[in-house]
């Protein structure tokens, strides 16, 4: 039944701990109330049952038994324990008598066979056992019972001495009946039990689903809220603790909507400023470019007072322009403007034409097969590699090895690795070398690049469905690693000997 109800249900950890412990607790206070019952009327029983037999066994052994003379007949006994037995249903009888000459007649009757053998030894030894008679005592013999089991089935012995000179009287009365009543308790006791635990894991699914459905609606609203859905609210009914938490929650949600509203209208009015700022220096700068090409093409003829300005002015003024494109260029991938115009380029060339347009060629070593050709973006190939390339050289040293390969597994991926002959990167500065204008030495903050440079191969790599990684090599200096899947473009290896 249970698993029928809760089949197809998710169990969390918080619904399965309330109803293991409504469960426990259900069943500590069952089974404590199911004990506490069945011992009260175990001992209201076995009492009850106890005394009447005992008393009329008494009453028995003072009316009958008493009035048998001092030296009773085997037939006497027999005749006396018959009549003690007949009286009151229920229990054997078994009389005892020591003649003076130490020979012991007996007198035994009743429904169970019953022997002076049956009767426990420190029953009879209590029963024989003469005591004093004292103000507090005024009898030399009393009443004494046991219980016992032979062979597993439950019975009553007790004995008793005639006071003054008489036969030994002993009862043996079984406790079957009793014993089936106390197991149908018991087993009536043990369903309730069952019933009770069955009615708590009843009653903690409906409190689990009371108390649970809330948080499960207000974990699915964190979870969308997290998502983006910043619009989301939780519908609030109740005065309870949960209800005050779903209005909690929706004034927090409304704060951070209107938060991430301003911030967004804060970063797309930066956005638009930087684009907007870039295209407008577009123009001066065209015209200070071209400036300052006037002035280093007669740098020579110049004062040499005023050379030095002159050409101070010509690497800023270049510096600048590169600032810009790369800021226009960071633009266009926060707007997400940024598109690929894909076409078939081969690898080495492209390569060699991007290291010889900078003038790198003796300080490159470059290692690709010229069979190797991918369908991507020249443009952004060439400032990829640029950037890596010019990084390499400026901060590691030449020579700088740069080497083309082609890895096929499930897809074909294009990798070019970039090592120099530098130190290395230090390790605190490995996880930000593409962050955005992080300059690994805060005391030098001015140096000749942007601080744009790596970022923006990251992000050409990324436009392209790939990664560029970055980490030092065994040997020493840094290694970049750029990485190009195959579904940008078909690529391909040309057979080289065709």
């Amino acid at each position: 039944m249970i698993r029928a109800l809760f089949a197809g249900r998710r169990w969390t950890s918080l619904r399965l701990r309330l109803l293991v412990v409504f469960c426990l607790v259900a069943l500590t206070a069952a089974v404590s109330a199911s004990g506490i019952a069945y011992w009260l009327n175990r001992e209201a029983v076995l009492t009850r049952t106890q005394d009447a037999a005992l008393g009329d066994f008494r009453q028995e052994m003072q009316l009958r038994a008493a009035g048998l003379p001092a030296e009773p007949t085997p037939q006497e006994m027999q005749r006396t324990a018959e009549l003690m037995a007949g009286s009151s249903p229920g229990y054997s009888v078994l009389l005892v008598h020591e003649r003076k000459d130490g020979r012991k007649v007996f007198g035994a009757a009743g429904a169970a066979t019953f022997g002076l053998d049956d009767v426990p030894k420190s029953l009879q030894h209590a029963v024989n056992d003469r005591q004093k008679t004292t103000a507090a005592n005024d009898a030399e013999y009393h009443m004494y019972w046991q219980r016992t089991k032979p062979q597993g089935n439950p019975y009553l012995v007790g004995g008793t001495r005639i006071v003054g000179g008489g036969p030994t009287g002993y009862m043996y009365k079984s406790l079957a009946t009793e014993r089936d009543d106390l197991n149908a308790l018991g087993w009536s006791l043990t369903i309730a039990t069952g019933l009770a635990l069955l009615g708590s894991a009843l009653l903690a699914q409906a409190a689990a689903r009371t108390v649970l459905k809330p948080i499960q609606r207000l974990g699915d609203a964190a979870r969308r809220l997290g998502e983006g859905e910043l619009d989301h609210r939780l519908d609030v009914s109740g005065t309870d603790e949960l209800a005050d938490l779903s209005h909690t929650f929706n004034k927090t949600a409304e704060a951070l909507e209107k938060k991430v509203a301003d911030m967004s209208a804060r970063e797309e009015a930066s956005r638009r400023f930087v684009a907007d700022m870039s295209h407008e220096l577009r123009t001066p700068l065209t015209a200070l470019t071209a400036v300052a090409e006037v002035l280093e093409e007669e740098v020579d003829d110049l004062d040499p007072m005023i050379a030095p300005a002159v050409g101070l002015v010509v690497s800023e003024t270049r510096r600048l322009n590169v600032l810009v494109e790369n800021l226009m260029e960071v633009t266009r991938f926060d707007a997400g403007t940024a598109r690929l115009v894909l076409d078939d380029v081969n690898v080495a060339d492209q390569v060699t034409a991007c290291i010889d347009a900078r003038a790198w060629l003796d300080a490159v070593e470059l290692d690709a097969g010229r069979g190797i050709v991918a369908r991507l973006d020249p443009r952004r190939l060439d400032v990829i590699l640029a950037n890596l390339i010019g990084n390499a050289l400026k901060h590691g040293g030449s020579p700088v090895r740069v080497s083309v390969a082609l890895e096929t597994a499930d897809t074909d991926w294009l990798v070019v690795t970039i090592r120099d002959n530098g130190p290395g990167i230090p390790e605190e500065v490995l996880p930000h070398v593409f962050d955005r204008f992080y300059k690994a030495s805060a005391s030098r903050p001015k140096s000749d690049g942007s601080g744009l440079g790596l970022s923006i191969a990251m992000e050409n790599a990324h436009i392209h469905g790939g990664d560029i990684t970055a980490e030092n090599g065994a040997d020493g200096g840094a290694v970049f690693t750029l990485r190009l899947p195959g579904d940008v473009g078909k690529v391909s290896t040309d057979d080289v000997d065709a």
